[in-house]
């Protein structure tokens, strides 16, 4: 796929992105959830998670201005050193894979996580060694496939956290993973800037941060964190399954 959107797929990713803002702003996590999967599919598993990694950090800097009362950055401390750890080997697979058996790497990750944290009971822990846990593989995740929600979904699930604190706390954690994961690729020249869109198609589409966090927030007023979530894992799923598809399909010279 051309790195230069035609106007019906530029349409696509803009609404992608205001979607996971949306959700973003409802339940915490959404924007690389949503935004990953669709990207991937427009520009190829490269570009298209590196352009998600950029959206993600901008929207969670808005957004984490809104919800800022509610983080813990206690928390933050203990999952935030971590992230670059899990960068690092997140970025190198992106600089090794091969583009089709990248977009099954991507699709088949995307599921299983979204299966495991849906079907597996967590049992409860605490302590530095889970955030530790959580921070690298939410870094790994990040930076290899976009989408770092499933991993702190977890750890969250397990240590019993607050759904409001954890949303917002979300916020400096998706920030700090997204810039790693750009600063990390783009060094490592797993991930070439040149091979983005032009850039006024990189400013409209993270132009439409803003606007998913107005819908948002607007939409938080009237629907719980949870159904927002619900949603999410919904798109995400169907996204990663077509992507699957096409990993697949593109292996065994079907596509």
């Amino acid at each position: 796929m051309p790195a230069d959107l035609g106007p019906l797929l530029l349409i696509v990713a803009a609404a992608s992105v205001i979607l996971g803002t949306v959700l973003q702003r409802v339940s915490g996590m959404g924007v690389g959830l949503v935004v990953a999967p669709t990207l991937t599919l427009l520009l190829g598993p490269v570009a298209g998670v590196l352009l998600t990694n950029v959206t993600t950090t901008v929207s969670a800097v808005l957004i984490g201005i809104t919800l800022r009362r509610d983080i813990d950055w206690r928390r933050y401390r203990h999952l935030a050193p971590l992230i670059v750890v899990g960068s690092v080997p997140g970025a190198l697979l992106v600089g090794a894979a091969d583009r089709s058996w990248l977009e099954v790497i991507i699709g088949a990750a995307l599921i299983g996580t979204l299966l495991m944290t849906a079907l597996v009971r967590i049992p409860p822990v605490s302590g530095a060694v889970p955030a530790a846990v959580a921070g690298t593989a939410g870094g790994f995740l990040n930076t290899a496939v976009g989408v770092a929600a499933p991993a702190m979904l977890v750890y969250a699930q397990a240590t019993n956290w607050n759904q409001r604190s954890f949303a917002a706390t979300l916020q400096p954690i998706f920030f700090t993973m997204g810039l790693t994961s750009v600063i990390t690729k783009v060094g490592l020249g797993a991930a070439p800037i040149s091979g983005l869109p032009p850039l006024p198609v990189i400013g409209l589409v993270v132009a439409m941060v803003p606007v998913g966090l107005l819908l948002g927030g607007l939409v938080a007023r009237r629907v719980t964190a949870e159904a927002g979530r619900r949603v999410a894992v919904v798109v995400v799923s169907a996204g990663a399954l077509a992507l699957l598809v096409r990993g697949v399909g593109s292996v065994a010279g079907v596509f």
